[in-house]
């Protein structure tokens, strides 16, 4: 509860690699994300090189952050993997698997912070573009990642206005 609780968007980084291993606990993370009918749709790219992070700033108009990370991970969709024809359960897929590395990188120690891709058609065809990716595959999020150069005040967020009991 606690790293819920307590993560926030990132947007400053201290210049301090982040370490394979907690990259790849990070990716564990997300792959242990519901899925529906364990589709497990997703694919990874982490990213740590300057010159394609800073590739996305120039059609990604909110990551200005990359700039300065010393990590991003993109996470993708494989729509071949989809059971569903007709349905996008990799939306939901995705985002879970988006969510549980924000978490994890809070837990860590890390500060992260979520980039919208999809649906934005521009962002999405500047990272295909940028990453070479087939046709196939829908880059979903973008993740920045690095250590917080600041602590940000999480306040409370818990609002009983928006809480609705055995109905409206």
């Amino acid at each position: 509860m606690e790293a819920i609780i307590l993560r926030r968007s990132v947007r400053d980084y201290l210049d301090k690699a982040i370490p394979d291993d907690l990259i790849t606990e990070l990716l564990e993370a997300g792959m242990c994300a519901p899925s529906a009918g364990n589709e497990r749709p997703w694919h990874f790219v982490v990213l740590t090189e300057r010159s394609l992070m800073e590739g996305i700033t120039k059609f990604h108009p909110h990551s200005k952050m990359l700039k300065h990370a010393p990590a991003a991970i993109i996470v993708c969709a494989d729509l071949n993997r989809n059971k569903y024809p007709g349905v996008d359960y990799w939306v939901q897929d995705c985002a879970a698997a988006t969510e549980n590395i924000l978490i994890a990188a809070q837990a860590k120690g890390l500060g992260a912070c979520w980039l919208g891709m999809y649906p934005r058609e521009e962002r999405v065809e500047g990272l295909r573009r940028l990453l070479k990716t087939p046709q196939h595959i829908v880059p979903f999020s973008g993740i920045a990642l690095g250590y917080p150069a600041s602590a940000k005040n999480p306040g409370p967020r818990y609002d009983e206005t928006r809480v609705h009991r055995n109905g409206w």
